[in-house]
């Protein structure tokens, strides 16, 4: 049964136990309304408890509340009162002596009472993120081959690919110098020499895609292939200048799960500007992603992300967006995962060659958060029992 079945059989049966129950303990005992109507949602609440520790699937971020005495109870009761002032109120002004009646006022105190859930989960389930995220963990050291893996997803930059390769190597001399460095460059189906100038600028990897899937695929083919400690990646077209992922690497091997770039942060510095177009487009974007995201970032679309290697396989081997919204995608799981982040300042020196076009791109980015939805209540993103996991923090 996927998640969404879930959660709709255990509030079905939750509900009809509220009901049920309110209108026995109303007409066949004949209980006050408040008092039959506060067992009844207690009833039912408990009975809501128990399912979900039994039929929730274990690895879902709601697992954390419906686990946690304190703040599932809370919440609890907050719903009751605002469920039986509703009740109560409605039947002293309706005084309803039948059942159907009882029934009737009974349906908006649900519906407040389910707001009232609502808004203190996702509450609870933000400083859930925050306790998450908020300090670097000590886990022993990644695998890998060379201290740092850098990903480049390519798509018809045959002309500058070659000179984006020399760049990153001679401004991450240091790190090749201390540890190792690997450059994986993943051609996105593209229709030029994109593929063969990067073999002869020596990228140490070239990956051609078959067609065009979009930065997200061919981000997530580097990653899976890519061979270092710490994985990162960053656009072609280098509006973040490589040495900036030196302090990146610095932060995961502090023992930071994931380092990620933020245009938004307060060091950061912009060098030239985006085009209007792009820095509305980034904020929509930044809107939307409360659709899925519980965390507050300040920018989710920053094209410079660092993750230890393992963490970057657990994320990226179940990620399943193509597109623009693979960015928060990539957050949706490092919260669901439970690892910890970081926001680095960059410095951004935007290209001039954007491809943002704001109706299409937030149509996409809106089609791409209700499948994160789907895919998150579909049961899609759980952890099998053999899929690779991070060793405990210490």
């Amino acid at each position: 049964m996927n998640l969404l079945r879930r959660f709709v059989l255990i509030g079905t049966i939750a509900t009809l136990v509220d009901i049920g129950l309110l209108v026995a303990l109303r007409f066949q005992v004949g209980w006050p309304v408040p008092v039959a109507d506060a067992v009844a949602v207690a009833a039912a609440t408990a009975v809501s408890w128990l399912l979900h520790g039994w039929l929730t699937l274990p690895d879902d971020p709601s697992q954390r509340f419906y686990r946690s005495a304190g703040p599932y109870l809370g919440t609890a009761a907050l719903a009751l009162v605002a469920d039986v002032a509703i009740v109560t109120g409605l039947d002293l002004m309706l005084d309803p002596r039948r059942a159907w009646a009882l029934v009737l006022i009974k349906l908006p105190a649900l519906l407040a009472a389910f707001v009232v859930r609502v808004a203190n989960y996702r509450r609870v389930m933000v400083q859930y993120v925050r306790d998450d995220q908020r300090r670097p963990g000590r886990r022993p050291p990644p695998p890998g081959g060379h201290r740092l893996s850098v990903v480049v997803p390519a798509f018809r930059e045959a002309d500058r690919i070659g000179a984006s390769i020399a760049r990153i190597r001679s401004e991450l001399a240091s790190v090749a110098d201390d540890g190792g460095l690997e450059v994986v460059v993943v051609d996105d189906g593209s229709d030029d020499r994109t593929a063969e100038a990067a073999r002869s600028a020596g990228a140490d990897q070239v990956i051609v895609l078959d067609r065009n899937r979009g930065k997200g695929a061919a981000v997530r083919t580097g990653v899976l292939a890519a061979d270092g400690r710490t994985v990162a990646f960053i656009d072609a077209d280098l509006a973040y200048a490589p040495a900036q992922l030196v302090r990146f690497v610095e932060r995961v091997e502090e023992g930071w799960d994931v380092a990620v770039g933020s245009r938004q942060h307060t060091d950061t510095m912009t060098v030239v500007r985006a085009g209007r177009l792009r820095e509305v487009g980034g904020r929509v974007v930044n809107v939307l992603t409360g659709l899925v995201l519980l965390g507050r970032y300040r920018d989710t679309q920053c094209g410079l992300k660092a993750m230890r290697s393992d963490a970057a396989r657990l994320v990226f081997s179940h990620c399943t967006v193509d597109r623009f919204a693979f960015d928060v995608e990539v957050f949706h799981l490092v919260e669901r995962y439970r690892l910890t982040l970081v926001e680095v300042p960059v410095t951004v020196v935007n290209s001039s060659r954007s491809t943002v076009r704001l109706a299409r791109d937030t149509s996409r980015l809106l089609a791409d958060l209700f499948a994160i939805r789907r895919h998150a209540r579909l049961g899609d993103y759980e952890l099998a029992p053999g899929d690779e996991r991070l060793p405990p923090v210490s």
